[in-house]
């Protein structure tokens, strides 16, 4: 693994921590690292709940509103047209649910990753305007087909666009565009595909309560839709630094814990989770991978009718389809990550890894792409070759925003859209040598004769000595953790290693049992840290999670190591 740099936080002033009344030094410091510099903004952040946003505020929400409810009346065939991805998926089960609750005739809408690829177009609209759709909601996707809505437009459709994708120079033409990055859009910016569809869901049911309370849906709440917002918007690495963003997250898990969604309570039994523990990170790495691997290896309709699923006997067969999926995502990921990596080579003064193969799946370049930009510290664009056009899918790191250098290529793309970090685009094979070339330049422009290497953000250096419960209890005040709200990173120096061995699958993991000098010890793990086992020095400085063990009845501190640096000496 590339070692990193490691940034240790700047100690708070000691008046600045004394003003946090009630709270340990530590967990104050952690606060003032993440930017909270006054305790009042700081309780708020920890003990924040209410939901009080007017989903009104956001641009376009009225006139979507009028739009949808007139479809409703008139009994015209809704379209809710989602992405392929955890985020999409969610999204337009929550668009789906509620507008069947409020009487509306819904035909929910994924496409094809490798037949159609991303986003809108114009072949589908088509499709179903044939079928008798007369109006299209888009949830996570649309706000770059500019071509596409004007077509779907021009066959008659009415669309309403709701997305959070970055916006380049022209908003599509449709009837109304809902996408907070607008700059004269009031409202939270930084919400995910699911958390705007949140929105406008919300917009729906207010309108409805407020003009028909005797036709509001029995039964209905909007907290049942809140768990699919907390998954498209984990799995879509939305920051959770951002007020709205965690309280949505927070009841969502609330709502998961609870497993009133049959579709999640089956998928969770299938991805080992238990009922009333399940985490943002399980959402992380337990159940938005196995959601997202519908798309990326068949067809994205399979997750969206699990998490539709009415019984948990009906989501079962189902959630157990995606466990399949998954475990071949992982087995084609390793497989073609090996085959790039030897294409790549290990050259450093690359600034930009460029690469693809007319056999990749297209379900994984972004994974691959991922996994070579976390093992080079380096952007990476990962190509399905096609037979005229060939689709990639690009990850980036924080030194580069990746979309703005595709903006910048518009002129040899034939559609392309995304985030500062991540980002993908169709191109037509005879423009590929010359993208290729101009994206190297831009990265060479931006990044060359840089030292770069990933950076470790540690919150601050204890000893083993001051881990304990309370403390551990006392850092749960952070979750729902994630993107921009990290967990509690810590840092022990000189530590001594009495036992070091690999465990995992392919010795891939690290197993060590440390000890201060005082003679506190605690067991480690390291995920994908075993080739340490090979040269591990008789002592080390840690950089770790910390957290409790429970195995065999019985609990243990236990450190999630980050990173291993030979001690001083």
């Amino acid at each position: 693994m590339m070692q990193k740099e490691w940034v240790l936080a700047q100690p708070a002033p000691a008046e600045h921590l004394e003003r946090f009344h009630g709270l340990s030094p530590i967990l104050a410091q952690l606060l003032f690292n993440r930017g909270f510099e006054d305790p009042q903004s700081a309780q708020e952040f920890v003990h924040g709940q209410a939901l009080s946003e007017d989903p009104f505020e956001l641009k376009d929400v009225e006139a979507a509103v009028a739009r949808i409810n007139d479809a409703i009346v008139k009994r015209e065939p809704i379209a809710v047209y989602g992405d392929f991805d955890a985020d999409g998926v969610c999204a337009t089960a929550l668009m789906s649910q509620t507008l069947r609750a409020l009487g509306g005739d819904v035909r929910p809408y994924i496409p094809n990753r490798a037949d159609e690829g991303y986003g809108l177009n114009a072949t589908a609209l088509e499709k179903l305007g044939r079928r008798g759709i007369k109006l299209v909601v888009t949830v996570d996707c649309g706000i770059r087909s500019i071509a596409e809505v004007a077509d779907g437009m021009l066959a008659g459709l009415d669309i309403i666009v709701t997305d959070h994708h970055s916006i380049g120079p022209e908003l599509p033409a449709a009837l109304a565009v809902i996408n907070p990055q607008q700059a004269d859009c009031a409202g939270e910016a930084r919400l995910a595909g699911a958390g705007v569809a949140f929105m406008l869901a919300n917009a729906l049911l207010l309108h409805r309560w407020e003009t028909h309370r005797d036709k509001y849906p029995a039964g209905f709440r909007l907290s049942d839709l809140l768990d699919l917002v907390a998954l498209g918007t984990v799995a879509d690495v939305i920051p959770l630094n951002v007020g709205l963003n965690r309280r949505l997250v927070k009841h969502g898990l609330a709502t998961i814990n609870e497993m009133r969604r049959p579709g999640i309570a089956a998928l969770a039994q299938v991805a080992g989770l238990k009922p009333g523990s399940i985490r943002a990170s399980d959402i992380g790495f337990g159940l938005g991978p196995r959601i997202n691997a519908a798309g990326r290896l068949h067809s994205a309709m399979a997750a969206y009718d699990l998490l539709c699923s009415p019984t948990v006997e009906e989501a079962m067969p189902r959630a157990q389809e995606l466990q399949s999926l998954n475990a071949q995502r992982q087995q084609l990921t390793r497989r073609a990550q090996a085959a790039i990596s030897e294409q790549v080579g290990e050259d450093p003064s690359l600034p930009l890894i460029f690469a693809g193969d007319e056999n990749l799946p297209p379900g994984i370049i972004g994974l691959v792409a991922g996994r070579l930009t976390e093992a080079f510290y380096r952007p990476a664009v990962i190509l399905e070759i096609g037979e005229d056009e060939s689709r990639a899918s690009c990850r980036s790191i924080p030194e580069f925003n990746i979309t703005n250098a595709l903006d910048e290529c518009a002129d040899l793309l034939l559609r392309h859209g995304g985030h500062a970090m991540a980002a993908g685009f169709t191109v037509r094979n005879s423009n590929l040598q010359a993208l290729r070339q101009a994206l190297e330049q831009k990265a060479e422009a931006a990044l060359g004769g840089r030292a770069l290497a990933p950076k470790l953000q540690i919150d601050g250096e204890v000893q083993l000595g001051e881990l304990n419960e309370n403390l551990l209890r006392e850092l749960d005040l952070l979750e729902p953790t994630g993107r921009e709200n990290e967990k509690a990173a810590f840092l022990t120096r000189d530590l001594g290693v009495l036992h070091c061995r690999r465990v995992g699958e392919d010795g891939r993991h690290l197993k060590l049992r440390l000890a201060n000098s005082g003679g506190a010890q605690a067991d480690a793990i390291g995920f994908g840290l075993g080739d340490w086992a090979r040269k591990m020095p008789r002592r080390i400085d840690a950089a770790y999670h910390a957290e409790i063990n429970e195995w065999g009845g019985r609990r243990n501190l236990q450190l999630q190591l980050l990173d291993i640096h030979p001690a001083a000496g």
